[in-house]
């Protein structure tokens, strides 16, 4: 670990680097994980499949108030304020499950939206994608390093110990930015 010295208080600190693309694979493969089509991996917030999100008496079951589809416009993730009808509020984020597409764009306006979510008493809030491995998961680790403040090292190892993910590696390159950007501004 990397030593800083504050000269003015005389005190020194511990700054953990960001982890790189491949530490981060390493703590994906690592620990257990769920292959169920949905998990719960924060207090009432869950990652799940397309078949899940498309499955209005399951939402119903988890008690679902919230879905944030990580793969809006997407043959298999069609779903909308028309599917959900009032009782269950949407956004849309129509990301590409490729290393060049730039879902940090999406960060904090998905955050956000869970953030809001969360803040709600009663709610329970579903992100999903086709699969539920990468561009979900890619939202909700940026959502615990940005409303949590949990670096990323911790955003991914608490994820992992409810649901296997494994986000592609351009979004893990993007996600280490954004914990980057953080640990500059003193957030995480």
């Amino acid at each position: 670990m990397a030593e800083a010295s504050l000269p003015e208080q005389g005190a020194v600190i511990k700054v953990t680097p960001c982890p790189s693309v491949l530490e981060l694979e390493e703590l994906l493969r690592a620990g257990k994980g769920s292959c169920r089509r949905v998990d719960e991996v924060w207090p009432n917030l869950y990652i799940g499949d397309a078949a899940t999100a498309n499955n209005r008496f399951e939402l119903w079951k988890l008690g679902i108030t919230h879905v944030l589809n990580a793969a809006h416009g997407g043959l298999y993730c069609q779903g909308g304020p028309d599917f959900y009808g009032n009782r269950v509020s949407y956004l849309g984020v129509p990301a590409h499950d490729l290393p060049d597409f730039d879902i940090s764009a999406y960060f904090s306006s998905a955050a956000d939206f869970i953030h809001r979510a969360l803040s709600t008493p009663g709610a329970k809030v579903l992100v999903h994608c086709v699969v539920g491995v990468s561009r979900s998961a890619t939202l909700v680790l940026a959502y615990l390093m940005l409303h949590q403040q949990l670096p990323l090292r911790e955003a991914v190892i608490t994820v992992r110990e409810h649901r296997w993910v494994f986000p592609n590696r351009g979004f893990l390159h993007q996600l280490c930015q954004l914990d980057q950007k953080l640990r500059e501004a003193g957030r995480n």
